[in-house]
């Protein structure tokens, strides 16, 4: 069986000086590893490829067969870690949360342990002949979500 330990600092040290960040690791049955990285600017193949050498260099597939698979987190993928809510600050974002509401925001701010999104409501004012959209800002800790994740929108 792969050392999931030593394989998540063998990634460790290949991203090390690097914006890159770890999202994930998954060592299925059968050794099948998958490797999510991911960084502000995005991952391009030759990155992949440079990391996915780094972890043949320690583990040989003469000693324990593997398959190997390293790539980006997926846009439409949930996000796993704090660093994709960092790159993502800006964007509109969909928050699925652990109550069952499901609220699309722009992304505005990222804590320790909560984030904040501007939703837009719109709003009756009192003697207004029209409601008029407002941003709301909202916080949510992070153990409050079921699910976060890029809002792709079309025009």
């Amino acid at each position: 069986m792969i050392d999931k330990q030593l394989l998540t600092q063998t990634v460790e040290d290949a991203i090390a000086g690097s914006d890159i960040f770890l999202v994930d690791i998954v060592v299925n049955p059968g050794n099948v590893i998958v490797v999510e990285i991911d960084s502000k600017e995005g991952i391009d193949i030759d990155t992949c490829a440079t990391i996915t050498r780094k972890i043949e260099s320690v583990f040989d597939r003469d000693v324990e067969d593997y398959e190997l698979e390293v790539g980006s987190a997926g846009l439409t993928s949930p996000f796993k870690v704090k660093g994709q809510y960092l790159k993502n600050i800006g964007n509109d974002i969909e928050v699925l949360t652990r109550d069952g509401r499901k609220l699309q925001g722009v992304l505005t701010e990222v804590g320790d342990d909560c984030f904040t999104i501007e939703i837009e409501k719109k709003v009756k004012e009192p003697g207004a002949k029209r409601p008029k959209m407002v941003k709301e800002p909202t916080t949510f800790n992070f153990d409050e979500t079921k699910s976060v994740k890029y809002l792709i929108k079309f025009k």
